[in-house]
């Protein structure tokens, strides 16, 4: 079941607030950084609100709250932010944790050099085959040039795909990119993925802001038994074909 809260709402507003008063704490007491991609840690602020406010704790967005009583939650271990895995062994190994919000300060300066890189790649070239169409989808992850051409050559008839969010619905009503057609968000991830469970031959592209959800899910996915599943790596946040907003 796909929880919506209403992101104008004081209760949400208020909340939101308090969350980023509660990642500024983390952050100044654990010498942290924030990630250089404001949208990033914004999305991940929200998320933590939302779970605040359905579950009472600030469960981590970027994985499957797991129980259905605040019992079998706390059974479950699920993650809390600032979470374990995160202090302990995320960020000391890789300068980052799951969700990119919380950096070392050497991780979000290197971050942000690669981030004004990337903006300046030339942008895709139209007009790939059926066979490059095909190709593609076999990879493990493509890039927002290449999910734009197999959006296009999808909507010319050369290849079928489900292109899935796995963000939250908040998120997705924001903004999303044209042509989405599920949307899955990883913390109810199980539950909303009945929808395509009788499409596991179907290839699947999945996304999220900044690609490490969507990865979470992809590995998820492949478990399951779908048959192929590409991430769209940076996710969102660097995509520069069309978007779309609102409830359908």
């Amino acid at each position: 079941m796909i929880k919506k809260i209403d992101t104008n709402s004081e209760e949400f507003q208020t909340e939101f607030e308090l969350t980023k008063q509660f990642t500024d704490k983390v952050v100044k007491n654990f010498n942290f950084a924030y990630n250089p991609n404001d949208e990033v840690n914004e999305s991940i602020q929200m998320g933590l609100a939302r779970n605040k406010m359905i579950y009472g704790k600030r469960y981590c967005p970027c994985f499957m709250v797991i129980g259905e009583t605040k019992e079998e939650q706390k059974a479950a271990d699920n993650r809390l932010c600032p979470c374990k895995p995160a202090l302990e062994k995320e960020i000391p190994e890789t300068g980052n944790c799951h969700c990119g919000i919380f950096c070392t300060p050497e991780f979000a300066d290197k971050s942000a050099k690669e981030e004004d890189l990337h903006d300046a790649i030339a942008t895709h070239s139209r007009g790939i085959t059926k066979e490059e169409c095909e190709q593609l989808l076999l990879k493990q992850e493509v890039n927002s040039q290449e999910l734009e051409s197999l959006l296009e050559a999808r909507d010319l008839g050369f290849v079928k795909f489900n292109l899935i969010d796995t963000r939250e619905w908040m998120e997705w009503v924001g903004t999303r990119i044209k042509g989405t057609d599920y949307l899955v968000p990883t913390t109810s991830f199980y539950q909303a993925l009945e929808r395509v469970d009788d499409q596991k031959d179907t290839p699947v592209i999945v996304y999220c802001l900044s690609g490490s959800r969507s990865a979470y899910c992809q590995r998820i996915m492949l478990d399951l038994g779908y048959k192929s599943v590409a991430n769209l790596d940076y996710g969102i946040s660097t995509f520069q074909g069309e978007r779309e907003s609102g409830e359908e």
